[in-house]
């Protein structure tokens, strides 16, 4: 299939939206938790979790447009500064996904959805106390993206990972617990680690033409 953008416009809604959603490969699966003024514990899933820097560590996340009523996740964000990355795990992946309902604002995704909750150290958010990686974060700025979409960057402030999951170098065994990643909007996949290679310096590079 070869598609030229009048094509991609004219193509079926939600075949579009599938379509579109899955051209990024697979996405990692996260749960943002965060918690209201009044004290209700909201759940969302995510799979817009990026990476953006190692000191100070930071992470940014994609919010879909909002509309005069932000949505619970962003609201709780604005308000308390404070939210959580918890990484889902085969284990509960059902659960996970059906956070993605639009719920009232008094009503609770960890309750609807039985999802544990966790607090650590006086956080003010919750965690997912059976994720293996959690993150506490705090909310640094929102930037608002050409297609209405807001862009969220916070900085760790906390983080918990078991012990037996970290290799020597820091890195993370994301197999051993079985961590899942989406594909388009409602397709998961196990992970499975391939291969290791070393950083890469200029003078290393093997001879691929052997």
């Amino acid at each position: 299939m070869l598609l030229e953008r009048n094509d991609i416009d004219q193509l079926d809604r939600i075949y579009r939206i599938n379509l579109i959603n899955s051209l990024s490969g697979i996405k990692p699966a996260n749960l943002i938790g965060t918690r209201s003024k009044s004290g209700v514990l909201n759940l969302a899933i995510f799979s817009s979790v990026v990476h953006l820097g190692s000191n100070p560590a930071q992470f940014g996340m994609v919010m879909r447009p909002q509309t005069e009523i932000p949505k619970d996740t962003y609201r709780n964000i604005l308000e308390s500064d404070f939210y959580t990355i918890n990484h889902i795990s085969k284990e509960f992946i059902k659960n996970a996904h059906y956070t993605s309902a639009k719920m009232e604002a008094h009503e609770s995704e960890f309750e609807k959805m039985n999802i544990k909750e966790e607090f650590v150290n006086e956080f003010y958010a919750p965690f997912v106390k059976h994720s293996a990686v959690k993150l506490g974060m705090k909310h640094l700025t929102s930037l608002d993206l050409p297609n209405g979409c807001i862009f969220i960057i916070g900085e760790v402030q906390q983080l918990s990972v078991a012990d037996q999951l970290i290799a020597d170098d820091g890195s993370i065994n994301l197999e051993a617990y079985n961590h899942v990643g989406i594909g388009g909007l409602n397709h998961y996949y196990a992970l499975g680690k391939i291969e290791s290679f070393p950083y890469v310096r200029v003078n290393e590079i093997p001879d691929f033409h052997e």
